[in-house]
């Protein structure tokens, strides 16, 4: 559905976009994922029209979108502050775009309703806009962007205004709404858990360049550089030495942990210079309590923090040989103690959950 071909973006001096090359399929649920000043809104912009490119080409739907203004390409986007006519009815609101469509007032009501119906406020035409709720207003955003039936939708980091437990509510929402309509989503944001939640593909950018393009399970087990790591998620690093490397396998020593055969998969970015360490999610390390085993390898660690969460533990302990702390969560189940500072414990590990950045 969408093709970006060798894409700059130049302002002034500034190069905000190098040279972006990706696809984005018919029906997909994508996300663009970076820091502020990445280059992310600048890429969805660029999609929209209301951004021209410096060189390279948009494609949509193979058609090259040189040339082609805002209001001719088959897209429509959901901003960030919703940009809702507090003046006008919610029904007016979603309806805005269908004015100059040839409608009879009929029609127009019924498309309305079906928009409303779609995002859940069936009913809410004739409520007043600026007597919504953040999340009702979001839904009209959506509703109007979707009434125009668009091949492609643009979300500008719609959920950032909303409070936690109204955004987690929405994140769902959006999900079931795009299978529902079954369009092409590109959603713009820096949240890493919302990423990771809702998409189907995440690319991941940093100063103007695709970093990473990957699956969400992709991205967080197998990132391809340490930046790329540290950004999606926790991820504990430490220094290790490769050791060999033969018959796709990688043999190395980690601090901490000994020696470990990886396969070749679990080296997968390229040398970035920094020196060679493991990389490991918290929810990989086990704490064993007493009488615990395990069929995985085993060290022993010192507890230097905990921080209780109700349904999580966080553990920072030092393995013994190492000189940082490293993070591990545990789920707080039934009978399950949370352990104290000082507590010297054991800690269980899989060569399979390690990462080697080099």
């Amino acid at each position: 559905m969408i093709a970006f071909q060798d894409v700059h973006k130049y302002y002034g001096d500034y190069h905000a976009l190098r040279g972006i090359t990706a696809t984005i399929k018919a029906g997909e649920f994508f996300s663009l994922l970076g820091p502020s000043g990445c280059g992310k809104t600048t890429l969805l912009r660029t999609i929209a029209g209301f951004e021209g490119i410096s060189s390279g080409a948009v494609m949509i739907d193979g058609k090259n979108m040189a040339g082609v203004p805002a209001n001719q390409r088959p897209t429509n986007m959901v901003f960030q502050s919703y940009a809702i006519f507090p003046h006008l009815t919610v029904g007016e609101n979603v309806g805005f775009g269908l004015r100059r469509a040839g409608l009879s007032k009929a029609e127009l009501a019924a498309r309305v309703e079906e928009a409303l119906a779609m995002v859940g406020l069936g009913g809410y035409g004739a409520r007043a806009a600026h007597a919504l709720s953040g999340g009702q207003r979001q839904r009209v955003a959506l509703a109007r962007a979707l009434i125009l039936k668009p091949k492609v939708l643009l979300l500008d980091e719609p959920l950032s205004a909303l409070d936690k437990k109204m955004r987690e509510q929405m994140q769902v929402e959006l999900i079931r709404l795009q299978r529902q309509v079954g369009i092409t989503f590109i959603l713009v944001t820096h949240d890493q858990e919302e990423a990771l939640v809702m998409s189907d593909r995440i690319a991941v950018m940093f100063e103007g360049e695709i970093a990473q393009l990957a699956d969400p399970e992709t991205l967080y087990r197998r990132p391809n550089s340490r930046r790329v790591a540290e950004f999606i998620g926790t991820m504990n690093f430490l220094p290790a030495q490769v050791i060999s490397e033969a018959d796709g396998k990688i043999e190395v020593e980690a601090k901490g942990f000994g020696r470990a055969t990886l396969d070749a998969e679990q080296a997968p970015g390229a040398h970035s210079g920094e020196g060679p360490a493991v990389g490991f999610r918290p929810e990989t390390l086990t704490i064993l309590f007493e009488g615990q085993t395990s069929t995985d390898r085993e060290t022993t660690a010192l507890i230097e923090e905990v921080v209780y969460y109700g349904d999580m533990t966080y553990y920072d302990v030092k393995l013994d040989g190492t000189d940082r702390a490293v993070r591990i969560s545990m789920r707080n189940v039934f009978g399950r103690p949370v352990l104290e500072i000082g507590t010297r414990t054991r800690v269980a590990w899989s060569p399979g959950a390690l990462v080697l950045f080099r």
